[in-house]
């Protein structure tokens, strides 16, 4: 008989996941009327997600993060000066309707602030790096994004933007669990009660991302499939985007010198999207834009498997184990 323990969990973390997809997948189109009542733990399960991987961090780390100015330009960069341009060149190959395009720019000029912290340390990445990051690359997007919506759709979508959600989002999807985790780690430091506890959340991070991918799934499935044949155009371009993006984070890791851990982090943070963050944002545009919301929730489901598959790639070859920061590529390491 298997015994389950913390190293089997993270030994089976994909076959977990999957188990998490397919029970989704089921509830998503078997039970579509569900949809509403799951949507409302999105929040919630993504508080908990990541207050269960802000304790895998020490906080010693993450204040050593924050002073790593290179590592933040290089993210800053990434997101908001190179992801414009290649969300651009990629919206040429959309159908020029407005619902689209305005879903598809919204989820892609806007880089993810949660999960990305999950999937950054499944690859062993520097997840203190991006967890440093978060404060800045929400207010940054929120200042950003309508300009680039004006720039790129004209002022009559850029004026729909609220601030509302997204500060929302940051406060109890960032901030709260990020401080309960500081609370935690310095009630462990102190008392036995607060070590045990601190212990039990570690058998987490795993089954709440198996969590968050369930509830994420079978809540916005219904939204997509009721909309498949409008917004199946966007698939190839968020499948592209999920391709170019990592191999332009590794360049620009190399062109910085960067390590394997900085790598990995900033690999991550160049190719995952703020969909649940921008997913309420949809939703409050005006009725016709009702088909914005789908075109949101198609980047998440094309997202997250690829996440799966980019937790693999990425150790595994794009940024594999070296012992020196990794060069500029094409250009030999020194002796």
């Amino acid at each position: 008989m298997t015994r389950i323990s913390k190293r089997w969990i993270q030994h089976n973390q994909v076959g977990i996941y999957a188990v998490a997809v397919l029970l989704a997948i089921g509830v998503g189109l078997g039970r579509p009327d569900a949809g509403s009542t799951v949507e409302r733990f999105i929040n919630p399960v993504l508080a908990v997600l990541l207050y269960v991987t802000f304790l895998e961090i020490p906080f010693v780390r993450i204040r050593r993060a924050f002073r790593n100015g290179r590592f933040m330009l290089a993210a800053l960069g990434m997101n908001f000066l190179v992801v414009p341009v290649v969300v651009f060149g990629l919206s040429r190959f959309l159908p020029r309707e407005p619902v689209i395009l305005v879903g598809a720019f919204m989820v892609l000029l806007t880089p993810c602030i949660d999960y990305v912290i999950t999937f950054t340390e499944l690859a062993d990445g520097d997840a203190e790096q991006i967890t440093a990051a978060t404060p800045a690359l929400m207010i940054v997007q929120l200042l950003l994004l309508p300009i680039y919506l004006w720039l790129f759709m004209g002022p009559q979508v850029a004026e729909f933007i609220e601030a509302g959600p997204f500060v929302e989002a940051f406060v109890v999807i960032i901030a709260l669990p990020l401080a309960l985790a500081w609370l935690t780690e310095l009630r462990a430091e102190r008392s036995t009660t607060g070590s045990r506890w601190q212990g039990a959340m570690g058998w987490l991070p795993v089954p709440m991302m198996g969590a968050t991918l369930f509830v994420v799934i079978a809540s916005q499935l219904p939204r997509v499939r009721d909309s498949i044949e409008q917004i199946a155009a966007v698939v190839p371009v968020y499948v592209t985007f999920l391709i170019v993006m990592p191999l332009l984070g590794r360049l620009a890791a190399g062109l910085f010198r960067m390590d394997v851990g900085e790598s990995r982090a900033l690999v991550f943070t160049s190719v995952t999207r703020n969909s649940l963050v921008v997913l309420p944002l949809a939703l409050a545009l005006p009725p016709e834009y009702a088909l914005a919301p789908a075109v949101v929730v198609t980047q998440t489901l094309v997202e997250l498997t690829g996440m799966v598959v980019l937790t693999r790639v990425v150790p595994g070859w794009l940024v594999p184990d070296s012992p020196d920061p990794l060069p500029f590529p094409g250009v030999a390491r020194g002796d």
